[in-house]
């Protein structure tokens, strides 16, 4: 077991360090090209993802609350809650004119069906006091 334990935690932190490199901006790598740092990473097995994660990227919280993979979304800047977003409040209230006016109509359907059953219902129990009526004659 601790012999497989010798080849998997290095291997495991080269998995890491690996990932975390690639999904770093290039801005954050110091002091050396983010390619640089990917083949010292994978040609030093034990000794590259150690530095990697000692010296080789900026370990700080990322301003406006970035994230690893932003570098390709350069289009939000500013987060805001969605209960400071005067757009999203808007969207909400618009949401829920619609589903109003679509209850309302799901409403109106409904009372028109069941008026047309009572009425339906009527016309089958007048039919049938004819028809007993009728059979009452007889």
């Amino acid at each position: 077991m601790l012999r497989v334990l010798m080849y998997l935690v290095p291997l495991a932190l080269t998995i890491y360090a690996f990932i975390d490199c690639l999904n770093t901006p290039e801005d954050e790598a110091k002091h050396l090209p983010k390619i640089a740092w990917v083949f010292i990473i994978l040609l030093f097995w034990i000794v590259g993802p150690i530095a990697w994660l000692a010296a080789g990227k900026m370990r700080h919280a990322p301003a406006n609350g970035r994230t690893p993979s932003e570098w390709h979304r350069h289009h939000r800047l500013e987060y805001v809650a969605p209960d400071d977003n005067p757009e999203f409040l808007k969207s909400l209230a618009e949401d829920n004119k619609k589903d109003e006016s679509l209850l309302k109509s799901w409403e109106a359907d409904l009372r028109r069906r069941e008026e047309e059953l009572k009425r339906q219902e009527d016309e089958k129990r007048a039919n049938r006091e004819k028809k007993n009526n009728k059979d009452g004659e007889e």
